[in-house]
């Protein structure tokens, strides 16, 4: 299965996948500020890869002035029946529809991966003003918990290593990234953390024998979570380069 196929599969579960992925704490939003050396709010910010909002929204919220990019045509409708008060254009990180320094901070919010970094990096440097800062970050399920690494084994065995593959961005010239790592969960029904689990690409695209494992994973859980409750834990990478003035 391509990496482009695995790409576009998301748009054919946008409204599942804006139910029920993950959030992100305030703490990271703290992070950026504290590493990009500039508050959000008034700061003009493109969040790139912006799938149904979800980081979109958050940005918005600590008051900066968001435009979202997003390639694919379910995401953006999902996104504009959202978050109708945010801006959105089509496009992709390898060429972005933005004017030369025109933005003060850029953000992919685990859509990095989906980028080519030869071509991506340099359109960061291209619409990213002196001294603005491009984020990158990921939101992994967070293996240092026992029954979260007991089921990435039973994916892995199953279906192969690689599955949640949010791959971070390497310093190249220009951009010199700074990392911090932060740590949330989450408290959610068992159903709820199924269906986040059936919104990763390896599921959408239909993998053979990804509805069985769903099946056999929902027994797994209500063995070990008899009230129906789990607590997800993810951890978040950030990583942060900030454009020489």
């Amino acid at each position: 299965m391509t990496t482009g196929s695995r790409a576009r599969s998301f748009s054919s579960a946008a409204a599942r996948y804006a139910d029920h992925r993950p959030s992100y704490p305030a703490a990271l939003f703290d992070a950026v500020e504290e590493m990009a050396g500039f508050p959000l709010a008034g700061a003009r910010v493109a969040d790139v890869g912006a799938g149904t909002g979800i980081a979109s929204a958050l940005l918005h919220g600590r008051g900066a002035r968001v435009v979202a990019v997003e390639p694919g045509e379910g995401m953006a409708a999902e996104f504009r029946r959202r978050t109708p008060g945010i801006a959105l254009v089509r496009g992709d990180g390898d060429r972005l529809p933005l004017a030369a320094a025109s933005v003060d901070l850029l953000t992919y919010a685990q859509s990095w991966h989906w980028t080519d970094p030869a071509r991506s990096g340099p359109e960061a440097l291209r619409v990213l003003r002196p001294g603005g800062a491009l984020a990158v970050w990921s939101n992994d399920p967070d293996t240092g918990v026992e029954w979260i690494a007991e089921q990435e084994a039973r994916i892995e065995k199953r279906f192969g290593p690689g599955w949640y593959a949010n791959k971070g961005p390497r310093s190249q010239p220009g951009l010199d990234f700074a990392t911090r790592r932060l740590r949330w969960s989450r408290r959610i029904p068992v159903e709820a953390h199924l269906a986040k689990l059936s919104t990763h690409s390896l599921f959408l695209v239909g993998e053979p024998g990804t509805d069985a494992f769903l099946t056999a994973e929902r027994a797994e859980l209500a063995a070990r979570f008899p009230d129906g409750w789990l607590r997800e834990h993810y951890t978040i990478d950030l990583s942060l380069a900030v454009r020489a003035p």
